[in-house]
């Protein structure tokens, strides 16, 4: 493991830990000598990484500091590249733009070698086949959701009944083929999932809905039985 690498490493191990964590434990969990693990200490303190303790006391990274993106491993990079390359294709032409922009940021400020890396990346993205409607909403979709808004919708659903809901969306799921909103439904007094595509006449509320949207999405995934990241 390079030192670069093992600087991260060290970020990492202390974003881990709310409390203070001895260097005796870091050292451990990083597979260094404690000698190694406090010069590393100090190399970060010097960058600006806010870290406090001392020695025998225990260390603490307080929250805010980012190293550069030259910490950032080949294999890391990779995943960035793909991932944002997904997006591209695969969302709507907002968030495709943004993906861009962010690439754009990080080849900036990486050294040349890491650049070349990035440049010579060869992880490819397949063409989308969009049906209609997929990606009509989704900026729209995905302001109501930051901004915690009731959206007023048309829906038409799968046997063709068409509906008009009253909606706390909280999620976005982006699927192969389909883009779902998950919301509480006013209309149903129940969580619902709707087609991007089979939405129409979307109205943002000014009216912030009364719970918040990571409260929702707990109680969605516990009612879903879903668990971890998914």
């Amino acid at each position: 493991m390079s030192r670069a690498e093992r600087l991260l490493s060290l970020m990492q191990h202390l974003r881990g830990h709310k409390h203070p964590v001895t260097g005796m434990t870091l050292a451990a969990q990083m597979g260094v000598s404690v000698r190694t693990l406090y010069r590393d200490i100090a190399s970060l303190q010097a960058q600006g990484a806010d870290i406090t303790g001392e020695p025998g006391v225990g260390y603490v990274l307080k929250p805010g500091y980012l190293l550069p993106p030259l910490m950032f491993s080949v294999t890391e990079l990779e995943a960035l590249v793909l991932g944002m390359r997904w997006v591209n294709r695969s969302t709507d032409d907002e968030l495709g733009a943004a993906a861009k922009q962010a690439m754009a940021k990080i080849s900036s400020v990486l050294p040349a070698e890491m650049r070349r890396e990035l440049d010579a990346n060869t992880l490819l993205v397949g063409p989308r086949a969009d049906p209609p409607g997929l990606t009509e909403h989704l900026p729209q979709l995905r302001d109501a959701i930051r901004r915690e808004r009731k959206l007023d919708i048309d829906y038409t659903d799968a046997n063709g009944a068409s509906s008009s809901r009253t909606i706390w969306p909280f999620a976005l799921g982006f699927f192969e083929r389909q883009r779902v909103v998950v919301a509480w439904c006013e209309t149903r007094e129940g969580f619902r999932h709707f087609r991007a595509d089979r939405l129409a006449n979307v109205t943002t509320q000014n009216v912030r809905y009364p719970q918040r949207r990571l409260g929702l999405l707990k109680r969605w995934r516990a009612e879903m039985g879903i668990t971890g990241e998914q």
